[in-house]
């Protein structure tokens, strides 16, 4: 079956198999860090113990009529070893439909995990793994060569990835158009990383060519992926290019990486490879992969007319699977950056001679002295809804008391998210405030003055002196 098979590629399937069972690891073991504090039992957003038949029609996990904090930490855990399994080339030592059933379970746990995570996993690096890994189910093993129509797929979920980002810029904020945005997003974006500094301190001009390559290589390049080689292998290793200039201005958690892994499929890698030799495909294997195709395709009829859509919405599900979804990132961008700083104190009855200290997180800005770290692939939520509740004090309101009321208790499992508790174990603050901060990067000479990274300027008093049992508002 010389239309269905594609050996010059399988090079590039096992390079984008071994990624992907990587940034599998990453997820879960973010999952199972995380999810006491912020959607397990006790946590800020509680997962309902029970939920009705309908509601798991429409939101399918593994997880769910009933959950479980013990359920959930063994489900994490499992992922990660099965990640590990894969990442070792499991895979490759059982029969095809063992590597296609192997592939399966972490799909489903994911899924499990971002049906029943509410806002925590409303990010589309959630969505594009599990899209990424129903593919890796299809793409088969080292027992048969990569399915043409699999590797196709693969691209159209890539040309959705990059044009959709590509659209909502264009489509959205007008400095997108006139080439500004950079002057302000690698100071403004969620959470900047080692270098963001410097990438924000280069030339004005400099900043113009970025944002007029990000529109060629989202808008332009990604038609190039269905030409022939080595056409295509230049558009991939075009965008492989832009994601690692991305990872090295910032934190996106695993999406630059998995956008890299998907660009890998397109990479003909036979001068490095060699051809190789594969047994014809069983008959069963081709029928449920063009099965599948077609399914898939059936899917991709509203993705597609979103992508056409004047009201384009970005990193949206169109099905409960979470098969083929729609991307998109920075329809605008802040031009100002606020952070929201939490303290608490042991004073109880705070005064204008309160002595309140800074709780520090692992990721957003917080000490203007201390410089921003690199996290990406790992994923930070609660610091990523930090910048969202900058943005919005409404957007975080199903989250944010519960989250200051934890650290009124002094809870362990909300100060293992923290990079830094100023108070000691069993002795929680009595009140908790949030103030917000204009923060902006140093310049080169702030920096060599004061050795801060950022300046950040007072700007008023978000939430009040709050304490266990009611603050000023009467929501603690």
């Amino acid at each position: 079956m010389e239309w269905f098979a594609a050996p010059e590629y399988w090079l590039s399937r096992l390079v984008f198999q071994k990624l992907l069972a990587l940034l599998y690891l990453v997820a879960f073991l973010a999952t199972a860090l995380q999810f006491r504090a912020l959607n397990g039992s006790r946590g800020m957003t509680p997962v309902r113990e029970s939920v009705s038949w309908a509601q798991w029609r429409h939101s399918p996990s593994l997880l769910l009529p009933r959950r479980s904090d013990r359920l959930t930490a063994c489900c994490a855990w499992t992922g990660c070893a099965l990640s590990a399994a894969l990442l070792a080339g499991a895979d490759q030592l059982l029969p095809l439909w063992g590597a296609m059933l192997l592939w399966t379970a972490p799909w489903v746990l994911y899924l499990s995990f971002v049906n029943t995570g509410s806002l925590w996993y409303g990010f589309g690096w959630e969505l594009l793994i599990l899209e990424a890994g129903f593919l890796a189910v299809l793409l088969g093993n080292d027992r048969v060569a990569p399915p043409l129509p699999v590797l196709l797929l693969l691209r159209w979920a890539l040309f959705r990835l990059e044009f959709g980002a590509g659209l909502i810029k264009w489509r959205g904020d007008r400095c997108w158009r006139e080439l500004t945005c950079l002057y302000h997003h690698h100071e403004t974006q969620p959470m900047p990383g080692p270098l963001s500094r410097l990438f924000h301190l280069l030339p004005r001009p400099v900043h113009r060519v970025e944002a007029a390559a990000n529109h060629v290589v989202q808008l332009g390049v990604p038609f190039l992926l269905f030409t022939p080689q080595p056409v295509a292998s230049a558009a991939a290793c075009l965008m492989i290019a832009t994601q690692l200039w991305l990872v090295a201005s910032g934190n996106f958690a695993w999406l630059n990486w998995l956008t890299i892994a998907l660009a890998v499929t397109a990479l003909d890698l036979t001068p490095l490879a060699g051809d190789r030799a594969f047994a014809s495909p069983p008959l069963w294997y081709v029928v449920v992969v063009c099965a599948a195709t077609a399914g898939l395709l059936a899917l991709s009829y509203r993705p597609a007319r979103n992508l056409l859509s004047r009201q384009q919405a970005m990193n949206r599900s169109w099905d409960p699977l979470r098969l083929v979804n729609s991307y998109g990132a920075f329809g605008s961008v802040s031009r100002v950056r606020h952070e929201l700083v939490v303290e608490g104190t042991d004073d109880p009855a705070p005064g204008p001679g309160t002595r309140w200290l800074a709780y520090e997180f692992r990721g957003k800005p917080g000490d203007p002295a201390r410089r921003p770290r690199q996290f990406a692939p790992y994923h930070l939520r609660l610091d990523w809804m930090m910048w969202f509740a900058a943005l919005s004090p409404a957007f975080a309101r199903p989250w944010f008391d519960g989250f200051l009321e934890r650290l009124l208790t002094g809870d362990r499992d909300t100060l293992r998210l923290l990079r830094h508790s100023p108070f000691p174990p069993g002795a929680p603050p009595v009140h908790v405030r949030v103030l917000l901060y204009r923060y902006r990067f140093t310049t080169r000479e702030e920096r060599r003055a004061t050795g801060d990274w950022w300046h950040r300027t007072f700007v008023r008093e978000q939430t009040g002196p709050t304490r266990l049992g009611g603050g000023p508002d009467g929501r603690t």
